[in-house]
């Protein structure tokens, strides 16, 4: 074989070997924590993390919107590599970007919609969801209100509060301190 060859060979190999993973190969996991441009700003950032889209879980009926998600968690659906992040990694993380003791909503957004939850899909799930509570819970040194819950259906949110942080860097700047999230995260979490 010749050298130019050997080389076209190596190199095609190499990007076969680094190229994105199959679609197959992808996982979801869905969580709800509170306000969902908050929950997406957060999690698309933790390493592994595909893509993050924000709608609604956890209800009954057809079709929520967000004028009309009653008996819904705001949510996400977080698409990830499974070879570069564990599902229990990709929940710790989860839990680490919400106050996971308020049993009312987050900071400043309260109500039933912003109560938070982990959706498991299998008992595997369940397991690995329930032992990160716990770690979660003794390192605190207090309850977790976050609910680990069955998987339902995930209904796609409106396209408008898709990637809303990214696409309103202003507006979702000023309610995020506005509603005094980073201050409230970081006293939960100071010194864990």
């Amino acid at each position: 074989m010749s050298r130019s060859l050997f080389a076209a060979t190596t190199a095609i190999a190499l990007l076969i070997a680094n190229a994105a993973p199959a679609a197959s190969a992808l996982k979801t996991a869905v969580f709800a924590g509170g306000c969902f441009w908050s929950a997406e700003h957060d999690i698309e950032h933790v390493p592994g993390v595909v893509s993050v889209d924000v709608g609604y879980a956890g209800g009954a009926r057809k079709n929520p919107t967000y004028e009309d998600h009653e008996g819904f968690l705001e949510a996400v659906r977080v698409t990830y590599d499974p070879a570069k992040t564990s599902y229990a990694q990709l929940v710790n993380a989860f839990f680490h970007h919400i106050d996971p003791t308020d049993p009312n909503g987050q900071i400043c957004d309260q109500g039933p919609s912003y109560r938070t939850a982990v959706f498991v899909a299998d008992s595997a799930e369940q397991a690995a969801a329930e032992q990160v509570k716990a770690q979660v819970s003794k390192s605190l040194g207090r309850g977790v209100a976050t609910k680990i819950l069955p998987a339902s259906r995930f209904w796609m949110g409106e396209a408008y509060h898709q990637d809303y942080a990214r696409k309103n860097p202003i507006n979702y700047g000023y309610y995020r301190v506005g509603c005094g999230r980073d201050a409230r995260l970081k006293a939960v979490w100071a010194g864990h």
